[in-house]
């Protein structure tokens, strides 16, 4: 069986990533390959900053691996928070503040389009591939849903009249910006034999 190294500490993308792999191919986390480090997202785009994770990963592990970059873009917000999603309200990782930032920065817009996009950078074998997804939707004006993490309580996908919290992890995989570009990336690793 092939393995694959996720260059990511995020346990809510490894699960989302291996549900969706569904035992095809090895997930291997950074933990897995005793990886540390500690690596810098100074990329001006999505695909910059999946593109450190994946390179950093194959050129000091000599393994196949990817990484991802991934965010929420605002319409009326300027496309904020993009690539500082996670840390869009200073301090990474902390959720509730920064849909609090979200939410404040759309008090009074009729506006409330968004969409969440994923660019996966894939090494391989020593050739570097990209594969992106989007789904788009909009910006509820509270939150609704326990289930999955980030901005996922405020955004209602296209079509549907719930948010990705209120979504099993099944369900959102279908249609998610991740789920779909690890279609892809899935559709290229099967090609491959």
């Amino acid at each position: 069986m092939q393995q694959l190294v996720f260059a990511t500490n995020n346990k809510h993308k490894l699960e989302e990533v291996a549900a969706k792999l569904n035992g095809a191919i090895k997930l291997l986390s950074l933990d897995d390959i005793h990886c540390h480090d500690d690596i810098e997202e100074t990329g001006k785009t999505f695909a910059d900053n999946a593109s450190i994770k994946s390179r950093h990963i194959y050129f000091k592990y000599h393994v196949n691996c990817f990484g991802d970059d991934s965010g929420l873009e605002v319409e009326a917000l300027n496309n904020e928070p993009g690539i500082y999603s996670a840390r869009y309200a200073g301090t990474h990782g902390n959720h509730q503040a920064n849909i609090d930032k979200v939410l404040t920065g759309l008090k009074g817009k009729l506006n409330r389009k968004a969409r969440f996009r994923t660019v996966i950078s894939l090494m391989w074998e020593g050739k570097e591939c990209f594969f992106e997804g989007t789904v788009n939707g909009i910006i509820r004006h509270e939150l609704s849903g326990t289930d999955g993490f980030g901005y996922d309580p405020i955004f209602e996908p296209e079509g549907y009249n719930i948010t990705f919290a209120e979504m099993g992890m099944d369900e959102k995989n279908a249609i998610s910006h991740r789920g779909r570009a690890m279609e892809q990336l899935i559709a290229f690793l099967n090609n491959l034999d």
